[in-house]
C-alpha cells in the first residue's frame, strides 16, 4: 500500500468514526432542556436576590458587616442570571447580538460566577472570625472593613474571571472564545484548571475549616440555638457540595478529554450530556442563595417583614382599605441589645 492509500483509509476511518458519533440528538436535548431550566433560574434567582438587595439597603445604618457580604452576594448573583437569557437565546436562535454584547454577557456571566464564589467564602470566614475568635476580632469587624474587603473581592473575581472572556468574540453566529494560534492548546486547559482550583476546590476547603471550627466551638458552648446552628451549616456545606462538585467533576474530565483520554463515541456522547446536566444544577445554586445565607437569618426575616409590611400599607393607603391597614401590626423595633455586634447572635451568624 502506498502512502497516499494510507492517508486515504486514515481520513476515511477517521470520517467515519466522526460520523458514527453523530450528536444532534445532544444538541436537540440542549434547546430544549437548558432554556427552560435558565429561565427559571432566572426568574427565581432575580427576584430571590432583588429582595435581598432591597432589604439590605433599605436596612441603612442598622446593617451589619454581614449584610455587606450578604449584599454583595447578591449583586454577584444577578450579574450572573443577568447573562442566562442571553445564553438562553444563544442555543436556540444563534448568537444574534453584535460582538460589544457578546463581551459584556460574557463578563457579567464570568464576573459574577467568580465573585459569587469568593463572597460564599468571605462570608463562611466572617463567621469563623465571630464565632471562634470573637474575643479579639470582633472591633475589626466593621462596615468600613466591609467594603474595604468587598473592593477587594471584586477585583479578585474580575481579575481571575478575565482569562474567561479576554478572547470571547462574536465569529457568525457564534459567540465563542477565539485563542491565538500559540494558546489554542493550553489556554483551554488553563481556563478549566483555574475553575477547579480557583473556583471551587479553594474556597471549598476553606469554607469546610471555617464552619468545622465552627461547630467545635458551638458544640462547646452553652446556648440552646446551637443545634439550629449546626444543622443550618450542615446544610450550607452539604447543599453546596451537592450542586457544585458534579460540575467540577464535568470540568475536570474536559481536562482530560483534551489529552485524548476519551476516544470512543459513547464516551464523547456521555461527557456532553453529563456537562449540560451538572452545569445547569450548578447554576441552580444562586436561586438557593438568598434562602440559605439571607432568609434563615432571624434579622433579616425581620428585616424583609418590616420592608413588606410598609409596601401593604401603602397599597392599602392608595385603595380603599385605609381603615384595615391602620390594624396592620406595628414591626418591633430593634433594641439596644440588637446593636451591629449584638445582632450577630441570630441565624445569619452561624452561616
Amino acid at each position: 500500500m502506498t502512502e497516499e492509500d494510507l492517508v486515504a483509509v486514515t481520513e476515511y476511518a477517521y470520517e467515519e468514526a466522526a460520523s458514527l458519533c453523530e450528536k444532534m440528538d445532544i444538541q436537540t436535548f440542549g434547546k430544549i432542556f437548558l432554556p427552560i431550566l435558565y429561565a427559571l433560574v432566572f426568574t427565581i434567582g432575580l427576584v430571590g436576590n432583588f429582595l435581598v438587595i432591597l432589604t439590605i439597603v433599605k436596612g441603612g445604618r442598622q446593617n451589619s458587616i454581614t449584610d455587606i457580604f450578604l449584599l454583595n452576594l447578591a449583586i454577584s448573583d444577578v450579574l450572573f442570571v443577568v447573562s442566562l437569557p442571553f445564553w438562553a437565546s444563544y442555543i436556540v436562535r444563534g448568537w444574534t447580538l453584535g460582538n460589544l454584547s457578546c463581551q459584556i454577557v460574557s463578563s457579567f456571566y464570568s464576573v459574577g460566577l467568580f465573585g459569587g464564589m469568593f463572597f460564599i467564602t468571605v462570608i463562611s470566614f466572617d463567621r469563623y472570625l465571630a464565632i471562634v475568635c470573637a474575643t479579639c476580632l470582633m472591633k475589626t469587624r466593621t462596615i468600613r472593613c466591609g467594603y474595604l474587603v468587598s473592593l477587594v473581592i471584586w477585583a479578585m473575581a474580575i481579575l481571575f474571571a478575565a482569562p474567561q472572556f479576554v478572547f470571547i468574540r462574536k465569529s457568525e453566529s457564534e459567540c465563542t472564545s477565539l485563542y491565538p494560534e500559540h494558546l489554542q492548546d493550553i489556554w483551554p486547559i488553563v481556563i478549566y484548571a483555574e475553575n477547579n482550583i480557583i473556583g471551587f476546590l479553594l474556597p471549598l476547603c476553606i469554607m469546610t475549616f471555617c464552619y468545622l471550627m465552627i461547630i467545635k466551638t458551638l458544640i462547646s458552648c452553652k446556648n440552646h440555638r446551637k443545634k439550629r446552628a449546626i444543622k443550618l451549616i450542615l446544610l450550607v456545606v452539604i447543599v453546596f457540595f451537592l450542586f457544585w462538585t458534579p460540575y467540577h467533576i464535568s470540568l475536570f474530565l474536559q481536562i482530560l478529554r483534551f489529552y485524548d483520554f476519551f476516544q470512543n463515541c459513547s464516551s464523547l456522547r456521555l461527557l456532553d450530556y453529563t456537562m449540560q446536566v451538572t452545569e445547569s444544577l450548578a447554576f441552580s445554586h444562586c436561586c438557593l442563595n438568598p434562602i440559605i445565607y439571607a432568609f434563615a437569618g432571624e434579622k433579616f426575616r425581620k428585616k424583609l417583614a418590616h420592608l413588606v409590611l410598609k409596601c401593604l400599607s401603602f397599597i392599602c393607603f392608595c385603595g380603599h382599605s385605609i381603615e384595615y391597614c391602620s390594624r396592620a401590626p406595628t414591626p418591633i423595633p430593634e433594641t439596644s441589645n440588637q446593636t451591629q455586634n449584638t445582632s450577630d447572635q441570630d441565624g445569619s451568624i452561624l452561616l
